[in-house]
């Protein structure tokens, strides 16, 4: 089936003709016949930096002119585009399922030619790899910005009483003790909002659980029961230290009460610190990576690719103005240009200025030593988040088996044909079969 097809396909359907499908593939020119290269990127919280980004190029660049869309929901104004055959040749998204389903329907572009990815942190690529629902041949995207996850603690609280930063499971436990001996609230969550109780989870499984554990699974090589139990375990050991009934509290209270002083620490990604400064702009904030492992040597910080450029099939007409474009987003000034605006983490090697709530993170990052969010290969229809806030509520002394149980359950019915195809492609190539990550 050609690409266009396929994101006919992708988006539900039905038949179209093959001449219409194909003419949304073309390349395409401005009036004064320079070449168009076309961005559609999925978040509108940077369309500041990305407007300057775009002025730039085209002010350094005659025979290329750039347009970068932000919109507010990109990815159902992506669908219907593809429905239109009005494909863009770039396209910006997360690396989540959305990526997964579109390199399943041979809509990406395959770029492992491009010299730039020589330049990206070798976890990011791996991080992509690890999407691809079978193993693909080549390289669908080049990430550009991360984000963080972990701990967030009050660094004046901090240095007051003069706790220091736990590098282990057991010292996480006993800054914990020391900080509810003086009175002080070690954590708060805002699990109300069934969507926090994944900043925990995705936090303790970088540790704890193998990265392409839903891979391994999918081939029939594991269960969620054996790699989750002490990721869940864990995450329910962390109620101890919680403000009393967290299910009352949405994730603003749970800014404003970190903002405010009511807890020493907030396990929760680096997304977080916009939302808690607009309460209180003087908090001093840092970050350090979730110790889950009693190993210091295992413990990885949690970040992902939050943003990443894949080109559409069919584009390779233009992938010389195409790489041009990506050279200059990935020239180092131009990233800083986002890094300054967003707060992120970069993709690529290199000195680059970040954020200094991410200064407990700066070793992690420096030294390549990262793993994915696992709610990336989660299907939204399954609802992890609200199954995990059902666990923790659950307080019964069998409430871990139970969870493990449906967890098993609910992937299958979620992933059943997802999980028929890939056990087909390695009943099939029993050379590539699915040899699993480390174990943790």
């Amino acid at each position: 089936m050609k690409t266009c097809a396929k994101a006919a396909w992708l988006v539900g359907t039905g038949a179209v003709a093959m001449s219409a499908l194909l003419g949304g593939c073309g390349a395409k020119e401005t009036a004064d016949g320079k070449t168009l290269v076309e961005i559609v990127q999925y978040k509108p919280e940077a369309v500041k930096a990305f407007e300057a980004l775009e002025t730039k190029f085209n002010e350094t660049h005659d025979d290329i002119e750039l347009r970068i869309d932000s919109p507010n929901d990109a990815m159902t104004i992506l669908k219907t585009r593809f429905i239109r055959e009005d494909y863009p040749d770039i396209i910006g998204i997360g690396g989540d399922i959305n990526y997964s389903s579109f390199l399943d329907s041979d809509m990406l572009m395959d770029i492992s030619d491009y010299e730039g990815l020589s330049e990206i942190k070798e976890s990011y690529l791996r991080t992509d790899k690890e999407l691809e629902f079978i193993p693909m041949e080549g390289v669908y995207a080049v990430p550009y910005m991360a984000n963080a996850a972990g701990v967030l603690y009050n660094r004046d609280i901090f240095a007051e009483h003069g706790w220091t930063i736990p590098k282990t499971l057991d010292e996480f436990y006993a800054l914990c003790e020391e900080i509810q001996a003086a009175g002080i609230q070690p954590l708060y969550f805002g699990f109300k909002d069934t969507w926090t109780c994944l900043a925990p989870w995705n936090a303790i499984c970088v540790d704890l659980a193998p990265s392409d554990i839903c891979s391994q699974v999918n081939a029939g090589n594991a269960k969620f029961a054996d790699a989750y139990r002490p990721v869940a375990e864990v995450t329910k050991s962390l109620l101890a230290y919680a403000q009393p009934d967290p299910y009352a509290y949405s994730y603003n209270d749970a800014c404003t009460a970190f903002a405010r002083g009511e807890s020493a620490m907030y396990v929760i990604g680096s997304y977080a610190v916009p939302q808690i400064k607009s309460v209180n702009p003087d908090i001093n904030v840092d970050s350090f990576v979730f110790p889950a492992s009693n190993n210091a040597e295992e413990n990885l910080l949690n970040s992902g690719n939050d943003l990443q450029w894949s080109v559409m099939a069919g584009k390779e007409e233009k992938k010389e103005a195409i790489y041009t474009v990506l050279d200059f987003l990935y020239e180092d000034e131009n990233i800083q240009t986002y890094l300054d605006d967003q707060s992120a983490v970069p993709c690529k090697k290199g000195d680059f200025e970040l954020p200094s709530m991410l200064d407990g993170m700066k070793e992690y990052i420096e030294n390549d030593k990262m793993a994915d969010y696992q709610d990336h290969h989660y299907p939204a229809e399954m609802a992890v988040d609200a199954m995990i806030q059902t666990y923790l509520m659950d307080g019964r002394a069998d409430a871990t088996d139970l969870f493990m149980e449906r967890f098993d359950t609910e992937w299958v019915r979620y992933n059943r044909d997802l999980i028929a195809k890939v056990q087909k492609f390695y009943e099939e190539n029993p050379d590539k079969q699915a040899k699993g990550g480390e174990e943790k």
